[in-house]
């Protein structure tokens, strides 16, 4: 059994299991110590739903289940029967620069009734939100924009835009910091945070902690929101060459990134800790963090149904870098009790990136090549 241990700052240490059925165990005192682990099914099934594409970043489910996926150059595709066929939208405006580009999408829950759905992409001047109509194969644009104003970087770095429904129907938005320093402190930018809107007229929700769209500051470039089904909300961020992290969301808090007071030039210094707790102490801990690599974790989804047996409750979290997905088991509290990588999609289908948990209960995962990318259909083995 090939054993691969990484050393975690400030947390467990996690001993990932190559090819192994079982999640490996990690203690709870930073100590790298075992603790017992869940099993996990051996030869989860992953299947091919479509080909062809080209950096898709999200997969919506529409009621009739075909899916509408974004492609990050600026294309939609409508994905049925292992064909895509490209969407009608006028996407003239969206600036596919580097990391940026269309991204996330969001199906609306009375889809049925309203044929809306909302897009995150970059523009020239910033990154915004729009919500769209569908029509046949057709979108036209109905709230243009939805939300606008989030900052931008010309070169499309640290654009953020993973978009996630949270369990009242409210719209959860990720944003990046832009690769500036004063953006993710700064409560007066959007620009790494995570928002807190209404879903049809983008505005903040009542409630939220500081009377507009805001919900948490402090963060880097966040690339996954995952609600658990008791509402609470979990987020995937990438670190810059350590510290990757998954942490949980709590209304008004500060996640601890501050890069402008290092003597980078520019006042972008990314030597800084990713939740710096010496400048922030009320600033909140990653439940989980990569330690002193990154594996550019992306997308994140709950797996929840019978179907997936000793897996059901697990987050499964998708890698860029990594080209794999982890598997965190997370106890009531948040924190995460054990990690493991399923060999069936480690370094099997290169650079991973959306997940998503579909009506059928299996997990849809994108990978993000560039050229000839796919929807891959995840589910457990059946007994």
């Amino acid at each position: 059994m090939l054993i691969r241990m990484r050393r975690v700052v400030g947390f467990a240490a996690v001993a990932v299991l190559a090819g192994s059925p079982a999640l490996a165990g990690c203690s709870s005192d930073g100590s790298g110590g075992s603790a017992p682990g869940t099993p996990a099914p051996e030869g989860l099934r992953v299947e091919v739903v479509v080909a062809g594409l080209s950096h898709p970043w999200d997969v919506g489910f529409l009621p009739d289940g075909r899916m509408l996926v974004p492609q990050r150059p600026g294309r939609i595709s409508l994905v049925s029967d292992g064909r895509a066929t490209d969407v009608e939208a006028d996407l003239g405006d969206v600036a596919a620069r580097g990391e940026g580009g269309l991204m996330s999408l969001v199906v609306h829950p009375d889809f049925a009734t309203s044929r809306r759905f909302t897009t995150c992409f970059n523009t020239a001047s910033d990154v915004r939100l729009v919500t769209w109509e569908l029509a046949g194969t057709k979108a036209t644009r109905v709230k243009d924009p939805l939300v606008a104003g989030l900052p931008t970087n010309p070169s499309g770095r640290h654009s953020g835009c993973r978009m996630a429904l949270d369990r009242e129907g409210h719209l959860l938005v990720g944003t990046g910091d832009t690769a500036r320093g004063n953006v993710a402190q700064d409560k007066s930018s959007l620009g790494g945070k995570v928002l807190r809107v209404d879903l049809n007229t983008g505005e903040g929700v009542a409630g939220n902690p500081f009377g507009d769209r805001i919900y948490t500051y402090g963060h880097r470039n966040i690339q996954g929101v995952a609600i658990r089904p008791d509402g609470v909300v979990f987020t995937a961020e990438h670190g810059p060459d350590v510290d990757d992290e998954v942490n949980v969301l709590e209304p008004g808090a500060n996640y601890g990134w501050d890069p402008s007071q290092g003597g980078a030039v520019g006042g972008y210094d990314e030597d800084v800790p990713m939740t710096d707790l010496e400048r922030f102490p009320d600033a909140v801990p990653a439940v989980w963090s990569s330690g002193d690599s990154t594996e550019a974790i992306c997308d994140a989804a709950f797996l929840v149904g019978e179907q997936w047996g000793a897996l059901n409750g697990v987050l499964a979290v998708t890698a860029l870098k990594g080209s794999k997905v982890l598997l965190f088991t997370v106890g009531q509290d948040g924190k995460v009790g054990s990690v493991a990588i399923p060999p069936e999609l480690d370094d099997a289908h290169g650079r991973l990136r959306g997940a998503e948990l579909g009506p059928d209960g299996a997990l849809y995962v994108t990978t993000s090549n560039g050229t000839d990318d796919k929807i891959l259909k995840v589910t457990a083995p059946t007994a």
